[in-house]
């Protein structure tokens, strides 16, 4: 049966009486010394999306030659909206003066009505007080019913703008294929989305187990062949660095147990795809000169959850699928 299934769970799963003995040296016990290193195209400092084998977001790139993207500018804010004109050509209610002007006026009128004269209303020092009183409250009143009828017609005018798109993403069970989607590409213009193969999954399989054990026996020369020259030039300084240690990172009988699609697609003349991975392997380190294992279980295997990105000439087939970015998980 496929191992390439969106059934299980995934959890990374350590060998406790190494751990604990040998913490520092067994974290980077692994391909690619732990690190997430490699290049996903224009993709590479954007987290792609989770599965079911790997539902936690994958770490950013640590080492990578793809160029970090520029920082975008901020949007400018837009300005205040200006209060609306009258007929006449004036602001309405525009200042306190024209406030004061308004409750005079209507002051007088009432004078008039009531057969007390134009100025019937003002009559006293304490009458004229209280007018300004309420004028004052009025006006207040006005600005804020003014502001608050502006900003519900400019969030009316930009309820349309907004709105997100979910994000597309590509699922693999065991016998189907993937299946594009077009979200992702419009998120990346100058991508689209990449349909594959049963193939190119069992490609990818065979990339995991050839790749962990050259890497283990330290050929060079077969990591050319399985990985791009940037995940190959990761490969030799890690190798070069167990060599000042004395030691060599063997890595056996390696079993993909779970593995699912999180994204393919096609950029100018390469297609990329990125897929999750929980595998079982026996991860070793051996002192060069007596041969003793100096950390890890040979009879107990240990697991690992990473995302590891292929990439080929746009147009190949399963066989040219190279590695060429690998991402840890939490």
């Amino acid at each position: 049966m496929s191992t390439w299934t969106s059934n299980a769970k995934s959890l990374p799963a350590l060998a406790l009486a190494a751990l604990i003995a040998f913490a520092p040296a067994f974290a980077e016990a692994k391909m690619g010394g732990g690190a997430s290193s490699g290049s996903r195209g224009s993709r590479s400092f954007t987290a792609p999306p989770a599965t079911t084998t790997a539902p936690r977001p994958a770490a950013p790139m640590e080492r990578s030659v793809a160029p970090q993207p520029a920082p975008q500018p901020a949007a400018p804010q837009r300005p205040a909206a200006a209060p609306a004109a009258n007929p006449a050509g004036g602001a309405f209610g525009r200042g306190l003066l024209g406030g004061l002007a308004g409750g005079l006026l209507g002051a007088g009128l009432f004078g008039l009505l009531s057969g007390n004269g134009l100025m019937g209303g003002l009559g006293g020092l304490a009458s004229i007080i209280g007018l300004l009183v309420q004028i004052a409250i009025i006006v207040v009143l006005a600005r804020l019913a003014f502001q608050w009828f502006a900003g519900r017609r400019f969030a009316g005018a930009m309820g349309g703008a907004g709105g997100g798109s979910r994000p597309g993403a590509f699922a693999f069970t065991g016998g189907g294929t993937g299946l594009a989607g077009g979200a992702a590409a419009a998120r990346h213009a100058a991508s689209e989305p990449l349909s594959l193969r049963p193939e190119d999954f069992s490609s990818f399989e065979r990339v995991l187990s050839d790749a962990q054990s050259a890497y283990s026996q330290e050929d060079i020369g077969r990591l050319h062949d399985l990985a791009t020259p940037e995940m190959v030039s990761y490969f030799s300084d890690d190798i070069r660095a167990n060599a000042r240690e004395g030691v060599i990172n063997r890595i056996s009988e390696v079993k993909l147990l779970q593995g699912d699609l999180s994204e393919a697609w096609r950029e100018g003349q390469d297609e990329y795809a990125t897929v999750a991975m929980r595998f079982a392997l026996i991860d070793l380190f051996i002192d060069r000169a007596t041969g003793k294992i100096v950390s890890g279980d040979a009879s107990q295997p240990t697991q690992s959850t990473e995302v590891w990105t292929f990439r080929r000439p746009a147009g190949e087939g399963p066989e040219a699928w190279k590695l060429s970015a690998i991402q840890q998980t939490a």
